[in-house]
């Protein structure tokens, strides 16, 4: 059992990261419910092996665990679970809005519908990426770490890393451009 100053430690050091581990476990996982299921699973690993972290980035620490845990719920869920979709409106509320910090009335009803429009046309196309592609994306992107954090959270070199932010941004504007270009 943990000391209570070891807990204390523990909360100062990664529960200020619960929000980035639900985000990702969401993005892998594309379900609410599940992605509180591992993100809880996770916290409690991470405090039981708290011991092992010695120091250092406690963001990548438990960004890796929530990684692990998703890779093991998707193996034992893929095939009833792999083709739901995410629900933006759901978790509109939790990302950051563009127009955040102005009121209703700074921006026009046009100004607001097409950047509701846009959020949700980059979160579909987010969505269909494969899930190496969406996952470095959601990592850097959306999480902001840096190439080497990420490279230590997917456990792949950062070659590799660059090449799947690469790749997963082109096949991004890919899609981004094929939807635009299906709406002329």
């Amino acid at each position: 059992m943990h000391q209570p100053s070891q807990r204390a430690h523990f909360e100062r050091t990664v529960l200020p990261h619960l929000d980035a581990a639900y985000n990702l476990a969401r993005w892998l996982l594309r379900n609410d419910a599940d992605a509180d299921d591992v993100t809880q699973e996770s916290c409690v690993r991470a405090y039981r092996f708290f011991d092992s972290f010695h120091g250092g980035n406690a963001k990548t620490w438990l960004l890796t665990i929530v990684r692990h845990a998703c890779y093991s719920w998707l193996k034992q869920h893929r095939a009833e679970k792999s083709t739901m979709a995410f629900d933006e409106q759901q978790h509109s509320a939790n990302d950051d809005d563009p127009s955040a910090g102005t009121t209703p009335f700074s921006a026009s009803p046009e100004t607001l519908f097409l950047q509701e429009a846009n959020r949700r046309l980059l979160h579909q196309c987010l969505e269909a990426l494969p899930l190496e592609f969406r996952e470095a994306l959601v990592l850097r992107e959306l999480e902001g770490l840096s190439y080497k954090e990420i490279s230590a959270v997917m456990d792949v070199p950062l070659g590799t890393v660059m090449s799947r932010l690469a790749r997963g941004r082109g096949l991004l504007q890919q899609q981004l451009t094929g939807h635009s270009e299906q709406e002329t």
